[in-house]
């Protein structure tokens, strides 16, 4: 294998513009070489020099290409997934990794099978407060966590025209969309639950599919929330963590998306910092003192995502997202709408 990895590009949604393009560009041994545009030509505005085919088959019979990336709705994601690998290509899909665990372990299977890599963009492992969170936990400036609760709200109150997230259908709505963030996130920190209790509902008029839920995560002595929804005006919390010697209260979100969105990228100087006013507030006890003040958050790296699965590729390092992982977020998924169909508490197995 050459320094070089040449990657092909399925799609050019929002996903593929936002969070895989750019970044992939700013990461050192990767070189986007085709997008799969099935109608018009938006990526060559950007990327003049990259090739832009009509049919993922251009990818999967390209030698050249080493890795795919799969960016396109959810509901395609393991049939093209599964082509790549077949193919003998290296596969990034875009979250969620599959509608089904049953998908996600045949992925993982075939994957072994064929000596290839798949790993799944759960690119907000790197998002600042996220890592900072994960700082605050290792060190134990909270004493031991009891309560551990995670935000991803928004606010829109009328229909976007196009979005398929917002369709009736397998993999679509919020619990997919954004709950694969914060149930992976949980995962990261706390590994599997114990039990899950789930209410998800569909709360504006118009949605065909569910855009609000609530998620309890039960471990011992510990209690994980996850909430998201559309109709939230009011900025609430990112995170909220209490333990036994304090507090720890972050707004915000992560910069990077926005960045990413204004035409921004990681190459930049100063990249994925965030402003001082929305440094998180820790409430603790530090050597039998009480201390009260700001804490600066560590800077955002979704770069660190594609750096890994080069030296992953390379044979240098584990992946940091691992299928596996990225199958127990969609069989906790998969429990969520069991125990809110049920009205229970369900066992995770």
């Amino acid at each position: 294998m050459t320094n070089e990895i040449n990657v092909g590009l399925i799609g050019y949604g929002m996903a593929a513009r936002v969070f895989h393009a750019p970044v992939i560009g700013s990461v050192a041994n990767l070189r986007l070489k085709k997008i799969v545009e099935r109608h018009g030509d938006e990526s060559r505005e950007r990327y003049p020099s990259v090739e832009v085919v009509r049919d993922a088959d251009a990818l999967f019979q390209d030698e050249d290409i080493t890795l795919i990336v799969v960016a396109t709705p959810n509901i395609s994601h393991f049939d093209l997934a599964r082509q790549s690998l077949l193919a003998g290509k290296h596969v990034v899909v875009e979250k969620p990794f599959t509608t089904t665990s049953e998908q996600a372990q045949q992925l993982i299977d075939l994957a072994r099978r064929q000596n290839r890599l798949v790993s799944v963009n759960q690119n907000r492992r790197w998002d600042g407060d996220f890592l900072t969170v994960k700082r605050l936990l290792d060190v134990k400036l909270l004493g031991r966590l009891v309560e551990y609760e995670s935000h991803y709200d928004r606010f829109r109150n009328y229909r976007r025209q196009g979005a398929w997230r917002e369709e009736e259908g397998e993999g679509s709505g919020i619990l997919f969309d954004l709950g694969s963030h914060l149930i992976d996130q949980a995962l990261v920190l706390f590994g599997l639950p114990q039990m899950i209790t789930a209410d998800i509902r569909v709360q504006r008029e118009f949605a065909k599919a569910d855009d609000n839920f609530e998620l309890l995560l039960h471990y011992d002595n510990l209690k994980v929330t996850l909430k998201a929804g559309m109709l939230v005006r009011e900025q609430s919390p990112r995170f909220i963590l209490h333990g036994t010697e304090g507090s720890f209260i972050k707004y915000g979100l992560d910069p990077q998306e926005e960045a990413l969105k204004q035409g921004r990228t990681p190459s930049e100087p100063n990249w994925g910092e965030e402003t001082e006013e929305l440094w998180g507030k820790l409430d603790t006890q530090i050597g039998g003192l009480h201390s009260v003040g700001r804490v600066e958050t560590v800077p955002g790296r979704y770069q660190a995502f594609y750096q890994n699965i080069v030296e992953a590729i390379a044979g240098r390092a584990e992946l940091a997202v691992k299928p596996e992982e990225a199958m127990s977020t969609i069989r906790v998924i998969e429990l969520a709408l069991q125990s809110n169909k049920q009205k229970c508490t369900v066992p995770f197995r």
